[in-house]
């Protein structure tokens, strides 16, 4: 399968929005650039695990039963070293360590099933908030692969928009059932919509190339969509002062998600074809490629070196920072000083799982080729 370069730029752009939300926390209010982010890499996921899926069942399907064995046992074989190792050593080191909410529901965890425990006890879970992403990830792993098996490849791009309307339409009926915004936030059929443009762009590229080299080409998709993301959320904005709800009113719950899925729409596909100019300078230079190659561990572990609204003063960076301010007292002049020292830290955990966990389990995939 080939590699899109710039891909990896665009994983840096959607972990550096996350980053940059959750530690400026009353700094930057009114700007989702953290849902913004996760939901670019739901896009992203669907874009890629459709490619990988469909071509595997086209490769295989002169195979008995179309190969459905080797189909499903190459994909999660590759799945899960790909994504297993690190997120279980995460969770076992923070369980030794007596990380509060990890001890408290090690199970939901294990089973990735964290946005399931925030919706059905309607309460977020502290340092361990950000896996609920994770979660909707893994449990669209285990249905895409026979959706996309069995649906005939004509119609998979009905059953694409399918996702996308019911996505919203769901979000629609939570709204209206007054339930708390966060569990049409965090539920995997809420987020459908984000997986379904994905398919639909892979079904394009495998199959409808020049379908897909139209729309994409242009650069005034990705603009077009920034645009109307950024009046959708001016709207909200707006909305919020009045509304009996605040900011998590019909735009916020229902619409904005969908439009996030739009930037990431544009901006994927845009990708793939390969911007020029200064968004191609941006997406391979160096430093782009090599954070999006460790943006899994700098998503998995950013919460818990800094989280605004749970990290304790006891909390080991928090006591290293002050020692360190202590020593040069000039740092506490500015927040910049503060939010580099976390992501530095960041950076350091990921890299280090990168080269000594990720990258050697990860090369093992090429003995599981497609």
């Amino acid at each position: 399968m080939n590699h899109f370069r710039q891909l990896d730029g665009i994983r840096f752009l959607a972990v550096g929005m996350v980053l940059f939300d959750h530690w400026m926390v009353g700094r930057v209010d009114g700007l989702p650039l953290g849902a913004l982010g996760v939901t670019i890499f739901f896009v992203l996921s669907g874009f890629l695990i459709t490619r990988i899926l469909l071509s595997s069942k086209d490769k295989l399907s002169n195979q008995p039963q179309g190969g459905l064995g080797k189909y499903l046992k190459t994909f999660y074989i590759r799945r899960t070293l790909r994504i297993f190792p690190i997120y279980y050593i995460t969770l076992f080191v923070l369980y030794l360590i007596n990380e509060p909410p990890v001890r408290r529901t090690i199970g939901w965890l294990a089973l990735y099933g964290t946005n399931i425990y925030i919706a059905s006890h309607q309460t977020w879970m502290g340092t361990v908030d950000h896996l609920w992403s994770l979660a909707v990830e893994e449990q669209v792993y285990l249905i895409f692969p026979l959706l996309l098996f069995f649906i005939p490849r004509r119609f998979i791009p009905i059953t694409a928009m399918l996702m996308i309307v019911g996505s919203v339409a769901l979000r629609y009926v939570l709204y209206r059932l007054r339930l708390p915004w966060f569990i049409e936030y965090v539920s995997t059929p809420t987020c459908l919509d984000s997986f379904g443009l994905g398919a639909l762009m892979a079904y394009g590229w495998l199959y409808r190339r020049d379908w897909l080299v139209r729309i994409f080409t242009p650069s005034i998709g990705v603009w077009l969509s920034v645009l109307v993301f950024a009046a959708v959320v001016y709207l909200n904005n707006w909305i919020s002062i009045d509304s009996p709800r605040g900011y998590h009113n019909v735009v916020s719950e229902v619409w904005e998600r969908l439009f996030a899925s739009l930037i990431g729409f544009f901006l994927i596909g845009h990708a793939i074809i390969g911007f020029k100019g200064p968004m191609k300078w941006l997406l391979e230079h160096p430093i782009s490629q090599y954070m999006g190659r460790i943006s899994y561990g700098l998503y998995l572990f950013h919460n818990f070196v800094f989280n605004a609204f749970h990290t304790q003063p006891t909390h080991f960076t928090l006591r290293a920072w002050r020692r360190l301010s202590d020593l040069m007292p000039f740092l506490n002049s500015s927040y910049f000083f503060s939010f580099s020292f976390y992501l530095s830290l960041t950076i350091i955990l990921a890299t280090l799982s990168w080269y000594l966990i990720e990258k050697p389990i990860n090369d093992l995939k090429d003995r599981y080729a497609y």
